[in-house]
């Protein structure tokens, strides 16, 4: 089989199952995997450590200007360090992910984010497999593959439920908030892409959704 070359933009609502596919899929094609709300989390992060208020747009620009986020590309082991303190575990905790869709709306951040995003896309040697919420529409609006995965709220909030042994009606309405700042947010909101192809994964197994974009991408699982 030849050796993959090209991106693929995997972009969609939290608990829709980016993260495992993008996993999955990019070590399918021997290719690079870049988790971008990683590096919005790892901003979120050093956001609150550092005192500042999500919510004060100056307040964040100025923390996020002032570090330094490095995260690894590849899909059997990514981690992500701010000043070259790890900080895979705490970006996914509660108190950043409360936060994120804040830090993500500030138009600077998403500049200063999506150039970073796009220099290591270029570095990939070979593919790359990218997942977040604007990468179709984006940070790679050319990727030779477009994927815009959903999959219903309730089963979304079981699947984020179970991953955090946290209470299911809560992560549901947390969900529902999120969906409704990312999707309403100014700069950059997720969105489908016009050429996206839209896959719901409510009643597909991560093995059935890999499958299926091998496919669309000529390759066997």
């Amino acid at each position: 089989m030849s050796v993959f070359r090209g991106v693929v933009a995997v972009d969609g609502p939290s608990g829709s199952g980016k993260s495992t596919v993008s996993r999955r899929l990019a070590s399918a094609l021997g290719a690079a995997y870049l988790d971008t709300g990683a590096m919005y989390r790892a901003a979120t992060w050093a956001v609150l450590t550092a005192g500042a208020d999500p919510a004060d747009p100056d307040a964040v620009m100025k923390i996020v200007e002032s570090v330094v986020l490095e995260i690894g590309t590849d899909p059997a082991a990514p981690h992500m360090t701010v000043d070259g303190t790890s900080v895979d575990a705490p970006i996914r905790g509660g108190e950043v992910t409360a936060a994120v869709s804040a830090v993500a709306a500030v138009p600077g951040v998403r500049e200063l984010l999506v150039s970073a995003q796009r220099t290591l896309i270029t570095q990939a040697t070979a593919g790359i497999v990218v997942e977040g919420r604007d990468i179709g529409t984006v940070v790679a609006p050319d990727a030779v593959l477009k994927v815009y995965l959903t999959a219903d709220v309730s089963e979304r909030a079981r699947r984020r439920s179970q991953e955090h042994d946290a209470d299911h009606e809560a992560t549901a309405a947390d969900l529902v908030r999120r969906d409704n700042h990312d999707s309403g947010r100014k700069a950059d909101p997720l969105r489908r892409a016009d050429d996206a192809v839209e896959l719901d994964t409510t009643a597909m197994s991560i093995d059935e959704v890999v499958a299926h974009l091998l496919n669309l991408l000529g390759r066997s699982s």
